[in-house]
């Protein structure tokens, strides 16, 4: 049984959603995560992870392992007590810890490719729960919002505790996402904004309330197909992360490249310290765009046409 998973972006409202303000993500699909589940001759769940650098039997890894919960969590879920003896085949092209999504896409490929496996239907409602659970052994206090785009394969409104809202452009739009190539800390990024927050939490209440209202404001421009005009916003919502202690020399650097090159605006995306940034670009820009980045020390780039 095969199953595969997008990566994801988010656009607006990365930590500022973890305390409850809206975020907008997006699903890219120009990279994703294959999982194959097959029956095997040897005794044991099999799992094969090149991108990892992971081969081993499910009884070796510790159950909070995030690959060997998932596969736990799975079982439990439908009632097998007696595990099959099974291959589990994974690959990547989504680049480790960049803020792609990596960890949830696993998670969604590999939920969706064991249920089909055991004959078993599971509803996107409880991909995306069982999911949930194992990214908090990623990320320690997760926003939700990486399974909740991943999961449902859509632009995605989030605000934790409400239902999920998923959105279509009005017109499409292009990303030009570059990445630093340095490993984004999540957890440590997540847990140094909780900290700061609670040392001074008046002044970055009010930094969540203006990310808010810059995450509501694009969403209306999406829907109502004016995407030129979330560049601005991308600026606004970059010095806001800035001012938390999220974005890094690396993020900065690739940030002003972008808009230097013409870019309509740039951010870092993601928890910051390192992965993804994101630039909007008119779509015949995008290559010059991409060339700049990476002359400008970006390790690999990604155009993606939001639609």
């Amino acid at each position: 049984m095969k199953s595969f998973a997008p990566g994801k972006i988010i656009l607006f409202g990365e930590h500022a959603v973890v305390y409850n303000r809206p975020a907008l993500a997006v699903p890219v699909d120009q990279v994703q995560v294959d999982v194959e589940v097959l029956d095997s001759d040897q005794p044991g769940v099999w799992i094969h992870a090149p991108v990892i650098d992971l081969q081993a039997e499910l009884s070796t890894l510790p159950p909070n392992h995030p690959i060997a919960a998932v596969i736990l969590t799975v079982f439990q879920r439908f009632g097998i007590s007696t595990f099959p003896n099974i291959n589990v085949k994974i690959d990547s092209t989504i680049p480790v810890a960049a803020g792609l999504g990596s960890g949830a896409a696993v998670s969604v490929a590999l939920v969706r490719a064991l249920a089909g496996f055991l004959d078993q239907a599971i509803s996107n409602h409880d991909v995306n729960s069982l999911v949930f659970e194992t990214e908090k052994l990623h990320h320690g206090t997760p926003s939700g919002i990486d399974n909740t785009v991943i999961t449902y394969n859509m632009p995605v409104y989030y605000l934790k505790g409400k239902p999920i809202e998923t959105f279509k452009p009005g017109k499409p739009f292009t990303i030009v996402i570059g990445d630093t190539g340095v490993p984004a800390p999540t957890k440590e990024s997540v847990g140094d904004v909780r900290r700061l927050w609670l040392r001074d939490s008046n002044r970055f209440e009010t930094i969540f309330n203006e990310i808010a209202q810059i995450s509501t404001m694009a969403r209306h421009f999406i829907e109502s197909g004016r995407p030129e005009l979330l560049g601005e916003l991308m600026n606004q919502n970059h010095e806001f992360l800035r001012q938390m202690t999220v974005s890094s020399p690396e993020l900065d650097v690739l940030v002003y490249a972008a808009r230097k090159a013409d870019a309509l605006g740039a951010k870092l995306s993601g928890g910051g310290r390192g992965g993804n940034m994101i630039a909007l670009v008119e779509q015949a820009e995008a290559e010059s765009v991409a060339a700049v980045l990476m002359s400008a020390g970006a390790k690999r780039t990604i155009i993606t046409e939001i639609k």
